[in-house]
């Protein structure tokens, strides 16, 4: 253990001494794990947001054939309709309004709902600034997801216009629902006449049912109600419904994986040809090591030691600047009127800080191999 210590300590030295080398090669190593940390943020949120979970409970009943919000209208009294079947504990209409259907980067998404209903579906959301009592009193109030306010730079007593709605900040909200932190919740009336679809008709209902067991059966329930009426419905879990609705947005994130994987060899063979010159760089300093007594294992450790060095100094710096970039541009994909967050997620950190040491750990070994393999003599006449 003492040796390992002591070989670290040599590494670490070894690092500093060559500080231009080793700060290209660090700087290397954190833009591809920049975009490696970045890809899984998008691969993590997307996860989220669609992966079924065991405290999942509510359904979204859509217009069949139906996708963007534009095209999706059913009659509001199919509420009632709805809470009858069993299984049912509440259904809350909601009107969606938003400035593009198509995938953005940049969505404006309000919803209509009762303000008399919004808390008792939601019973986890909070108020972080502003007062609910404020959004539930006046008509035109909004209250703004908290990824959505810091985007616009939103706080109460504001104003803001888009799609033609103009709504005063009456709150910031947090909720552990992704969906719930990019969006604008109004009251339904008045983004109905906003709208102009008029009284009466709504983009969809969400609906809560007993528990995760109940899923199926109410969504078939629901849409064999209504299979043969004017507007017939498509029903489905929340998660799944985003997992089919940003389907083209989906589709697009999966294919960023490849850009990770591609990162990760950059960052391979980055630290691999470092420590290549290293060791070219240093036959008689690798000769001088081994004749004051170190062994051919302790010279191979020590490249060891400098690569995990180099691979885990790049790990955190490339990881750190992507968790302080999306937390502080708060980035989030559209599509559909369903919105992305992509949220920093310190798993995710934590995972690639561990890829960046392994990877300098595996990009290592060839040249430990070359440097313990030189024999001594050899070295000391090449120098």
């Amino acid at each position: 253990m003492r040796l390992l210590i002591h070989l670290a300590a040599l590494a670490a030295k070894q690092v500093l001494r060559h500080r231009i080398r080793s700060l290209l090669t660090i700087a290397g190593v954190a833009a591809g794990m920049f975009l490696f940390t970045a890809v899984e943020t998008m691969q993590e949120s997307l996860r989220v947001a669609t992966e079924a979970g065991a405290e999942d409970t509510t359904l979204v009943v859509y217009r069949e054939n139906r996708f963007c919000p534009a095209t999706s209208r059913l009659p509001e009294h199919y509420q009632p309709e709805i809470e009858r079947i069993p299984g049912v504990v509440e259904a809350i209409p909601i009107q969606i309004l938003v400035n593009n259907c198509g995938a953005s980067l940049d969505v404006i998404a309000f919803r209509g709902v009762p303000p008399e209903d919004l808390q008792s579906f939601n019973p986890e959301m909070e108020v972080i600034d502003g007062s609910f009592e404020q959004w539930a009193n006046r008509s035109d109030g909004a209250l703004l997801g908290e990824h959505f306010a810091a985007r616009r730079g939103l706080k109460p007593g504001d104003q803001f216009e888009a799609v033609g709605v103009r709504v005063l900040v009456s709150g910031i909200i947090r909720s552990p629902e992704p969906q719930d932190n990019n969006v604008a919740y109004v009251h339904l009336p008045f983004l109905q006449q906003a709208s102009k679809v008029g009284l009466g008709v709504v983009t969809q209902f969400n609906v809560r049912v007993e528990g995760p067991d109940k899923l199926d059966s109410v969504s078939a329930a629901i849409d064999e109600l209504f299979q043969s009426d004017q507007s017939p419905t498509d029903t489905r879990p929340e998660k799944a419904f985003f997992a089919q609705t940003a389907k083209d947005m989906i589709e697009m994130i999966h294919f960023t994986r490849w850009l990770g994987i591609g990162a990760v060899i950059a960052v391979l063979a980055l630290v691999a040809n470092a420590l290549l010159l290293v060791v070219r760089g240093g036959i008689k300093e690798n000769a001088i090591l081994q004749t004051v007594g170190f062994s051919r294992l302790s010279v191979a450790g020590l490249m060891l030691w400098e690569g995990m060095i180099l691979g885990l100094l790049g790990g955190l710096t490339g990881c750190a600047a992507a968790l302080f970039f999306f937390s502080w541009k708060r980035f989030t994909l559209g599509n559909e009127g369903l919105t992305l967050a992509l949220q920093p997620s310190g798993a995710v950190a934590v995972t690639g800080l561990f890829i960046a040491l392994l990877l300098g750990l595996v990009a290592s070994l060839w040249p430990a191999y070359v440097a313990s393999r030189k024999p001594i003599v050899n070295s000391l006449r090449s120098a």
